[in-house]
């Protein structure tokens, strides 16, 4: 098969798809790859990396030429018309927040396989966990900074020192981007609190972290009252393939100190916080009520070579069963088959269509 690895053009967005360690597996197996020159610079990887192992460098339509593209973001507007019938891409999708995409998809009749959407029968996410893991450590280190006087927060260090109190952080979610999050957290120093609605979970994260943190059933009440002594407040809920409910409201924000800041790391799926919106790298932050508001779509691609590298070992072993049986791994792989979002004009994710108001049919239904 011909796999294409466009350059990702999302606003600061400097990780790629692919290592070159990855395209030497492809080739070996027989498949062609064609990158896009310069795809992989904003994770120091050169294209000399690449053509040493075997891929074939091409122009961004040579790369979206492909049988099958591999992404690291949604396409934006400006790719849409590279989308068609006869190819599967395979990216991270995040549609329940993007209703332009989701039609354009649909209208091309691409086969659009969402990373974040595949599914184990334990129920876990392999492919949104690497990222999740980047995007929760990196919570707490830019709450952190944002906490900070000349950034516009409250002027607070995370541990304090001895005789001062240290930040109180709230961590809405307790999946792996709030565990990640928590346990950098409690390695500044800070108290942290963590919120769900799932007991077992909460149980869970009171044993791994020793009790060194508060957990909290997600109740309206209990999170009011969170906002009103939070410092650092980070969303990490995440409905797989739906929208993220707004746990936090505009009313509980407005009782929050001034200066303390959010990070809402749901922001892909539409945010958590009532007050959120997309942000980019370039312009991350705003003010409302006078509390910071970060809700960068693309934390990871922050650390790029980090993300890189952790994204490819996690998605390989699937652009490689892919690439070598087609539809048919689709019908192999049950979690794989989750991962699909839209297939020849039909939605086949059933929370996108309940999150866009669109019709959807079961992924079961067609493989």
């Amino acid at each position: 098969m011909r796999i294409g690895v466009p350059k990702e053009i999302k606003t600061l967005e400097n990780r790629v798809a692919m290592t070159p360690g990855g395209v030497e597996s492809l080739v070996r197996r027989g498949h062609e790859v064609v990158l896009e020159a310069g795809a992989g610079l904003g994770s120091g990887l050169s294209d000399e990396e690449y053509t040493a192992a075997g891929a074939s460098l091409g122009t961004a339509a040579e790369a979206w030429g492909a049988d099958m593209v591999v992404k690291v973001k949604e396409p934006v507007a400006a790719e849409y018309g590279f989308l068609r019938r006869d190819m599967i891409l395979f990216t991270y999708l995040h549609l329940a927040a993007e209703a332009a995409l989701t039609k354009a998809l649909l209208n091309a009749g691409t086969m659009a396989i969402a990373y974040e959407t595949v599914q184990l029968p334990d129920c876990s996410l392999p492919l949104l966990m690497p990222m999740s893991e980047v995007a929760g450590r990196m919570a707490t280190q830019v709450g952190a900074h944002y906490l900070e006087k000349s950034q516009g927060g409250r002027g607070i260090l995370m541990g304090g020192v001895p005789g001062v109190s240290p930040a109180a952080v709230v961590i809405i979610g307790a999946g792996v981007v709030g565990a990640n999050a928590a346990k950098m957290a409690l390695g500044l120093g800070a108290q942290v609190t963590v919120f769900d609605i799932s007991h077992k979970r909460l149980q869970y994260m009171d044993d791994v972290f020793g009790g060194r943190l508060i957990t909290m059933s997600a109740t309206e009440p209990n999170i009011r009252k969170a906002c009103c002594y939070a410092d650092l407040l980070i969303g990490a809920v995440l409905v797989v393939g739906a929208k993220a409910p707004k746990l936090v409201t505009r009313g509980m924000v407005a009782r929050m100190k001034e200066g303390s800041v959010i990070v809402d790391v749901a922001i892909d799926q539409g945010g958590c916080v009532e007050t959120i919106k997309p942000t980019t790298h370039q312009e991350p932050t705003y003010l409302v009520d006078g509390v910071v508001h970060y809700g960068v779509t693309n934390m990871p691609g922050a650390v790029p070579r980090t993300s890189t590298f952790a994204l490819t070992n996690q998605t390989l072993p699937y652009v490689t069963a892919l690439a070598e049986k087609g539809e048919q791994a689709l019908a192999e792989d049950k979690a794989l088959l989750l991962g699909l979002n839209a297939h020849q004009g039909r939605l086949t994710c059933m929370a996108v269509g309940e999150a866009l108001d669109i019709e959807a049919i079961p992924a079961q239904e067609i493989f």
